[in-house]
């Protein structure tokens, strides 16, 4: 039982008491008292004058005489209108320390063998272009969406779905068939994924070209797009891809192959894994079928004019939706019910969330609708995380035009403003080449980890990779090096032959700091409880900065190795490991590493 339950508890029977009636525990709300107030846990009692028939002030201050009176937990307390603010007592803090056990579990349930399954698909990439910054965001909310909602005690299928077909990829396919003369990724020196990437950019560029030619020639620019020679070869290779021409299949599994192989690279150094991967080639066939099966069912139709399927969802508030093309070629929905109906045949999971950008609302709406009209059952539990774009100080990205941040290119810069950042402050005198190296890709990583999780998802943001890496600012290095200044304490303290294991004396009393950086640690279960709930791993990242501020407000103002009280020492030492440990738990839980030394 936490403090919040035994709080609530004991007002309970303060309203027994007082008023002679038995409340049940969604009567009373018992909450953090704001900062601009004194005190620990607030309780409202606005829900309450219908029982106690006296004004909001009286009536709080009746119930805090009497926990005041009764309760050894309560020290004091103040009434602000119809709040009771309520101040925990120093002992009970130190109670609640030394009975924690503070292992690395701390703030985490276990997960039980009856635990919800949560499937969690991110990253989504397509095989014709390189991991960009949108896709860092994808990732890292997705990675750490799924290390929160396992530390809150679901099991977690981790999944990506790679978009390899398609019109897009078909345009990389023919670029490279044109304009390639053989180069591959070992001839080129590239990663994969950047040759690749490449030759989507280079048909664009003669995409266009092509067009500026036929307008001058006095061609309408809209019927240029239709005439367009190079665009109707590519949507002649993605029929013959359907069709299973073995040529085209066999160029078509090369390039993918490179993709992959420099996917896996940037997936690996952003620190990111999936415990399974779909590919909408596998799974596209599947929603075809389900989808011919609903135009038998007379859920979906068949317009008479071109033969497309389609499925009216106008009586649902929404408007008609295309299923398949005239063609016989599916769209990015049917593929979408193909691979859920596959999920769920191999997982049987409770939820099924996907991190997707604010854009594709619309789509998981018309998604979760359909399935439900096809009569699946699991059809509302299909979540979708939506979150916003990231956008730079230089403005938006555009994949075509070559014009998008890439992934690892952002990594590398990342790592040198971290070196060249921690050069300038002095952080990396003492350290070896090997050591600097190390602590500055944790330093470089972590600030760009940090400073796409803290903001909102839902939010637009704007990343601005120079004010990431402010060691004095709301970033993932403030954080990182207050760990590390925790760790050299602990080593100093080792070394002066202080057991970092002892007890904690019952006789010690604890100033204000020491109170506030206790309620912060015991603040960390209910954090990743509520971070969870809301699918916001931003709770979680302004949580640890917060605790990491309260920690250096103590360091600078009260001693520690120095003193004098050997009880208080004891005390402040171990403390201080227990805030390490919470801040290493909450930046595992976004991804971050929390080194030792910087």
């Amino acid at each position: 039982m936490n403090l919040e339950q035994i709080l609530a508890q004991h007002a309970s029977e303060a309203v027994a008491s007082l008023y002679g009636r038995h409340l049940s525990g969604d009567e009373l709300q018992v909450q953090h008292t704001r900062k601009e107030f004194e005190g620990d846990f607030t309780i409202v009692v606005f829900p309450l004058l219908k029982i106690s028939k006296q004004s909001p002030e009286a009536t709080a201050t009746a119930i805090g005489d009497y926990l005041h009176e009764n309760c050894v937990e309560i020290e004091r307390y103040n009434v602000v209108k119809g709040f009771l603010n309520l101040t925990v007592a120093g002992a009970v803090w130190l109670e609640f320390l030394a009975t924690t056990v503070f292992d690395g579990q701390y703030g985490k349930k276990p997960v039980a063998k009856d635990a919800r399954v949560k499937m969690i698909e991110y990253s989504s990439p397509n095989t014709n272009k390189p991991l960009h910054l949108g896709h860092i965001r994808n990732n890292l909310l997705g990675y750490s969406l799924a290390k929160i909602l396992e530390a809150a005690g679901n099991r977690i299928v981790k999944v990506n779905l790679v978009n390899d077909r398609g019109i897009h990829i078909c345009k990389s396919m023919l670029a490279w068939q044109k304009w390639g003369n053989g180069e591959t990724p070992e001839t080129s020196g590239k990663k994969g994924d950047h040759l690749v990437g490449d030759y989507y950019v280079k048909f664009d560029v003669e995409y266009r070209a092509e067009i500026a030619r036929l307008v001058q020639q006095g061609t309408d620019r809209e019927e240029a797009a239709r005439k367009s020679p190079l665009m109707r070869e590519a949507q002649e290779m993605l029929r013959r891809w359907e069709a299973k021409d073995p040529e085209t299949v066999a160029l078509w599994e090369k390039m993918n192959e490179w993709v992959y192989e420099g996917f896996d690279v940037t997936y690996k150094r952003l620190g990111v894994d999936f415990d399974r991967t779909y590919y909408e080639s596998q799974t596209y066939l599947q929603g075809k079928e389900i989808v011919a099966e609903g135009v038998k069912k007379g859920v979906f139709y068949r317009k008479e004019d071109d033969g497309s399927v389609w499925v009216n969802l106008t009586a649902d508030g929404l408007d008609e939706k295309l299923l398949l093309r005239s063609d016989g070629t599916s769209v990015y929905i049917t593929q979408d019910i193909g691979t859920a109906c596959r999920r769920f045949e191999e997982y049987g999971m409770d939820e099924m969330i996907y991190v997707v950008g604010n854009e594709q609302n619309y789509h998981f709406q018309v998604l979760s609708l359909i399935l439900g009209k096809l009569g699946y059952p699991w059809a509302n539990s299909l979540k979708h995380m939506s979150y916003g774009m990231v956008e730079l100080p230089e403005g938006k990205m555009k994949s075509r035009e070559g014009t998008v941040v890439d992934a690892d290119d952002l990594m590398d810069e990342m790592v040198k403003t971290a070196r060249r950042t921690s050069h300038e402050l002095g952080k990396l005198d003492e350290l070896s080449d090997e050591d600097a190296d190390r602590i500055v890709g944790s330093i470089g990583l972590g600030a760009l980890k940090y400073f796409m999780l803290k903001v909102d998802p839902k939010k637009n943001m704007l990343f601005d990779p120079k004010e990431s890496i402010d060691f004095n600012g709301k970033t993932g290095p403030f954080i990182q090096y207050t760990h590390a200044r925790i760790c050299s304490v602990l080593r100093k303290a080792a070394d002066n032959g202080i057991d970092l294991h002892a007890g904690i004396n019952a006789g010690v009393k604890l100033n204000g700091k020491e109170i506030s950086l206790i309620r912060a640690v015991y603040d960390f279960p209910e954090t990743v409880r509520e971070a969870a709930c809301t699918l916001s791993p931003a709770l979680i990242a302004n949580y640890v900065y917060e605790l990491a501020k309260e920690y250096n407000q103590f360091y600078h103002d009260y001693s520690i190795l120095k003193e004098e009280d050997a009880h208080i020492r004891q005390f402040r030492v171990l403390l201080s490991g227990y805030t390490a440990q919470v801040i290493r738990t909450a930046l595992d839980l976004l991804g971050i590493d929390a080194p030792e030394r910087m």
